[in-house]
């Protein structure tokens, strides 16, 4: 018998891609241009924001 995850596989998308932002902001920030750094680093709450958006209206679906 499988136990139900929490997060599914669009769950992880999300995840990794705010994962690479955040790392890709922190390398911008102290190896090139703290512009680009914070730029980059704005996108972080960007995708996990976007993120509950997506499983508002997928979990809203489901009880549909």
């Amino acid at each position: 018998m499988r136990t139900p995850s929490i997060f599914s596989k669009l769950d992880y998308f999300f995840l990794v891609a705010a994962f690479i932002s955040f790392v890709l902001s922190v390398g911008l920030w102290f190896l090139y241009n703290q512009s680009y750094g914070l730029y980059v680093g704005i996108w972080v709450p960007s995708i996990l924001s976007f993120w509950v958006g997506v499983r508002v209206v997928l979990l809203d679906g489901d009880r549909r």
